[in-house]
């Protein structure tokens, strides 16, 4: 059986949990949604398995990612879908998820959520995936991989609400003056909102708040505005003091 880690992850946090989860798996091929210049549009293997990995951002997938997942042709490949989030609430992100890959053409076996160090404000769950999650994600990407070799196609329920909650606005990085113009963020970036010839700015309009520019810059050059980090620190206290669980649905 072929396997495909079809991953969307801007800062890493992601890429651990689907590691983690295909500890197991026979080693398979990469698609990475976060490549701006790739097509994605190639068909799979209709005995394949995938696993579907991205962040939730504000309860939701990121639209971007999802656009290129529609361009995978499944042709009926089983998949996992998984949603990483940074500790307060995945809401929607599922559900949302579950809905596309079926319009890609995946048999949706099975789904997860997991929990990552949040990409903005970095003390909540802070070190997740910790080892005691790896272990777990490992157990859950066992069972997904034996139900997929058994030919159980049965489907999967999953949280989340239709129609989906209202996007919300994206945060916005922004360069610094220590920015030496290298362009690694322009490179990297997913949704190509910064100009390499410009680099401190940012295209407000095609960014999507991923922090991937924020995390690959060498001189640490690319930020938020700290007033901003600062309130949303405030108005996630709450949802998440306590740590969240990693969830299975087979």
């Amino acid at each position: 059986m072929k396997t495909y880690n079809i991953i969307f992850s801007p800062t890493g946090g992601t890429a651990k949990v689907a590691s983690a989860l295909m500890a197991n798996w026979p080693e398979g091929e990469t698609i990475d949604l976060s490549d701006a210049a790739a097509s994605f549009a190639r068909p799979l293997e209709e005995d394949a398995l995938a696993l579907v990995s991205m962040p939730s951002f504000g309860g939701l997938a990121p639209q971007l990612a999802l656009d290129r997942l529609t361009r995978i042709q499944a042709n009926g490949a089983k998949c996992a879908l998984v949603a990483v989030y940074g500790n307060r609430a995945y809401e929607d992100t599922l559900i949302q998820m579950v809905d596309v890959a079926q319009q890609a053409g995946f048999q949706v076996i099975a789904a997860v959520s997991a929990v990552a160090e949040h990409s903005i404000v970095r003390a909540y769950a802070a070190g997740r995936p910790d080892g005691k999650d790896r272990s777990e994600l490992g157990e859950f990407g066992a069972r997904i991989l034996q139900k997929a070799e058994a030919g159980d196609v049965s489907p999967v329920e999953v949280p989340g609400n239709r129609p989906y909650k209202k996007a919300g606005s994206a945060f916005v990085p922004k360069g610094s003056s220590v920015c030496v113009s290298c362009g690694l963020c322009a490179k990297k970036c997913p949704a190509g909102a910064i100009d390499a010839a410009h680099p401190r700015a940012t295209n407000k309009d095609a960014c999507i708040g991923c922090m991937r520019c924020v995390s690959a810059c060498p001189q640490q050059a690319r930020k938020l505005n700290p007033l901003m980090v600062k309130v949303a620190a405030t108005a996630l206290k709450k949802a998440c003091a306590d740590p969240k669980a990693n969830e299975l649905f087979i």
